[in-house]
């Protein structure tokens, strides 16, 4: 079995292609935010996949990268994406200035221990369980630093100014509810997994419900990574750029499932179909 995996606000932002511009800016306008444009990466991707006839048997995405999950499964079409994924950065963005926060992964340590240190520690929380060896903690801005220093592990802070995946963004959640509930929902072409509890999403309603849970749920990666095992993936193929799942899937040691990036796949590709063009010698030339 082949999964299509995409990353979240962790992978590589990058401008939108000619091909994909013009109905972002008449859906989202001209200033096009860092959220639209991750979700128009996975979008390109996932469309260029159908032009190579290369399908996936199961979707999964980590936090914003179910958005592109979804998509690829076939749940709605660009223009609803581009709209929800617009209203959801908007809705981060003010609680940003409402509720300023920001969040930190740790590395190298042991989730259990990071959830120890937090129990004690009022105004962080667990936002994503990434791997065995990767957390990352969500909190209020007076007091994420304060949760960090008595955590073992390496701490890397996070470019951004909300506390994801926490009820400190509960407020934005509501309001994603709200335009989850106001548009509609196609049946996934193939299952979705959920970041939410690593459960197995076959019909529209439960792609709906789960993005409407996503925002202030914590990631439980873990959990997704677990059913794709599960379900006897043997090759994960991660969309939308960068490369962070495919590296963090070194983690959990998991000989029967490999990663590959799109990136690598297409040149791959490209690569074996050059090779098989015919070669013409120079004595073979005729005027």
């Amino acid at each position: 079995m082949r999964a299509f995996v995409f990353p979240g606000q962790g992978g590589k932002v990058v401008e939108p292609g000619t091909r994909l511009l013009p109905v972002i800016r008449r859906v989202v306008g001209e200033r096009i935010p860092d959220q639209v444009k991750v979700f128009a990466r996975a979008v390109a991707d996932a469309d260029e996949s159908r032009e190579l006839e290369l399908r996936p048997d199961v979707v999964a995405g980590h936090s914003l990268g179910e958005y592109g999950a979804a998509y690829a499964a076939g749940c709605f079409d660009l223009e609803t994406g581009l709209w929800l994924v617009s209203e959801r950065d908007r809705f981060l963005s003010q609680a940003a200035r409402d509720t300023p926060g920001g969040m930190v992964a740790i590395l190298k340590a042991d989730p259990a221990e990071v959830e120890k240190v937090l129990d004690d520690s009022e105004g962080s929380v667990v936002a994503n369980y990434n791997s065995p060896r990767q957390t990352v903690i969500s909190g209020l801005k007076g007091a994420l630093g304060d949760a960090v220093s008595k955590i073992r592990g390496r701490a890397i802070r996070l470019n951004v100014s909300f506390a994801a995946h926490s009820p400190y963004v509960a407020a934005a959640g509501e309001k994603m509810r709200g335009v989850l509930d106001s548009v509609e929902f196609q049946a996934p072409e193939v299952p979705m997994v959920s970041a939410v509890d690593g459960s197995v999403l076959e019909t529209a309603e439960a792609v709906r419900e789960a993005l409407k849970s996503q925002m202030e749920a914590p990631v439980r990666w873990v959990k997704v990574v677990e059913t794709l095992a599960r379900m006897r993936v043997e090759e994960w193929i991660e969309l939308g750029g960068g490369g962070v799942l495919t590296r963090m899937l070194n983690d959990f040691e998991l000989p029967s499932l490999k990663g590959v990036t799109f990136e690598d796949l297409s040149a791959r590709l490209s690569q074996q179909a050059q090779n098989l063009l015919p070669r013409k010698d120079v004595g073979d030339e005729t005027l």
